[in-house]
C-alpha cells in the first residue's frame, strides 16, 4: 500500500504515524485536529506539543500518540489560503507534506496517514490541495519505501479536478451505460420453457433478466485451446520484457505502479506467479502501454478490459487518453467509489 486514498476516520488508523493539520502555535483546535488530541489525550498531547512550539508554516514536528492507534503524531503547519500569494501557499504545503514524511522517515516509521492539510478552514481550495498533496507525496515517494495514505472523512473533503472528472463521464456514458442495454432477441421453445417453469416454481425471474442472463457475455472465456495457444510467455516473463524495452527499471516501474517492492519481486522471481487485476494494471499504466498492448499483458495473467465494468472502462479512458498518472488516476476511481491500482 504505497500510497492509496481511504475514507475513515484519521484517529482509527492503524498506522506508525498520524498527521496532524496544526496550527503554529501547535495549540488544540477544532476539527480533526480537536479529534486528534481528543483521541490521544488532551493534557498529554498538549504537554508534549508545549515544549516544541511555536513552529512555522511549513514545518513538522513529532509527539508521541500516547492513546492513540498511531506510535506518533507528527504536527505539520499548513497555510491559511491566501489567493494573491498562491505561490506561497503551494510552498509551505508542500513544505508540510514533505516535512512530515521526513519526520516519520527519521524515526523509523514504515506507514503514514494524512488528512488533507489546510483544506478546512485555513480555506485552501480541495482541488488545489489535492493537487498539491498527490505531487509532493509522490515526489518523496520516489526516493523513499513507506506506505502512505491520504485519509478523507467523507466525499465533501474530496475534490477531484471538474474538468478532468467530465471527460471521464462523458467517456463513462459513451462506452459504459449503451453495452448495458439488454440485448433481445427471440426466445427459443426451450428458453420459454425454462422461463416458464422458473415462474412456476420461484415466481422471481421475469423475461428481461433471463434474456440479459443469455446475452453473451463481455469478455467471456475463450475456448480451452486458444487459452492454451497463448500461454508460451508468462506474465512475469512478459512483463521483464516490456520493462528492457522500454529501458526502464524495476524501481521506477513499481514506483511508477504504486506498487510494495516485496510484491514487484514476488512477481519478478516468481514466473508462474499471477498478480491480481488491479496490479497488472498499474504495471501496464506504470509502463506506459497503449490499450493494445495492456490487452496483450493482462492475457497472460488471465484477464481482459471489459465495458461491463465501469473500473475497467474508467482506466481505459486514462489508456487511450495517453493519461498515465497512476495518482491521478486513482483519485478518479476513488471518486467513483472503485477500487484503487497498485498498493
Amino acid at each position: 500500500m504505497p500510497f492509496t486514498i481511504v475514507r475513515q476516520d484519521i484517529t482509527k488508523m492503524k498506522v506508525d504515524a498520524i498527521v496532524n493539520a496544526a496550527n503554529t502555535n501547535l495549540q488544540m483546535g477544532g476539527g480533526v485536529c480537536g479529534a486528534i488530541f481528543k483521541a490521544a489525550g488532551v493534557a498529554q498531547l498538549q504537554a508534549a506539543c508545549d515544549k516544541l512550539a511555536p513552529i512555522k508554516t511549513g514545518e513538522a514536528v513529532i509527539t508521541p500518540g500516547f492513546n492513540l492507534p498511531a506510535k506518533f503524531v507528527i504536527h505539520a503547519a499548513g497555510p491559511v489560503y491566501r489567493q494573491w500569494n498562491k505561490e506561497q501557499n503551494e510552498q509551505h504545503l508542500r513544505d508540510a507534506y514533505i516535512n512530515s514524511l521526513k519526520r516519520a522517515v527519521e524515526n523509523e516509521c514504515e506507514s503514514i496517514a494524512f488528512p488533507l492539510i489546510s483544506s478546512g478552514i485555513y480555506g485552501y481550495p480541495k482541488d488545489e490541495a489535492l493537487q498539491v498533496a498527490t505531487s509532493a507525496i509522490q515526489e518523496f515517494l520516489k526516493d523513499h519505501d513507506l506506505d502512505v495514505a491520504l485519509v478523507v472523512f467523507d466525499k465533501s473533503a474530496f475534490t477531484v479536478s471538474r474538468d478532468l472528472l467530465g471527460a471521464v463521464e462523458s467517456y463513462i456514458d459513451e462506452h459504459y451505460v449503451d453495452t448495458h442495454q439488454i440485448r433481445r432477441r427471440q426466445l427459443l421453445d426451450v428458453e420459454q420453457k425454462a422461463l416458464s417453469e422458473a415462474d412456476e416454481d420461484i415466481g422471481k425471474y421475469n423475461e428481461s433478466i433471463f434474456e440479459e442472463m443469455l446475452a453473451p457475455s463481455v469478455g467471456a472465456p475463450a475456448p480451452l485451446d486458444d487459452l492454451v495457444g497463448n500461454l508460451d510467455e508468462p506474465f512475469s516473463q512478459m512483463l521483464m520484457r516490456l520493462i528492457d524495452a522500454k529501458e526502464m527499471t524495476d524501481v521506477g516501474v513499481y514506483k511508477r505502479a504504486n506498487l510494495d517492492r516485496k510484491l514487484f519481486s514476488k512477481i519478478r522471481s516468481n514466473k508462474g506467479y499471477m498478480p491480481s487485476k488491479r496490479t497488472a494494471i498499474a504495471l501496464a499504466v506504470a509502463l506506459e502501454l497503449s490499450l493494445d498492448e495492456t490487452d496483450d499483458l493482462l492475457e497472460r495473467a488471465g484477464y481482459a478490459l471489459s465495458h461491463a465494468v465501469k473500473f475497467d472502462v474508467i482506466v481505459e479512458y486514462f489508456i487511450t487518453n495517453g493519461k498515465y498518472d497512476v495518482f491521478e488516476i486513482n483519485e478518479v476511481l476513488f471518486e467513483y467509489d472503485q477500487p484503487l491500482l497498485g498498493g
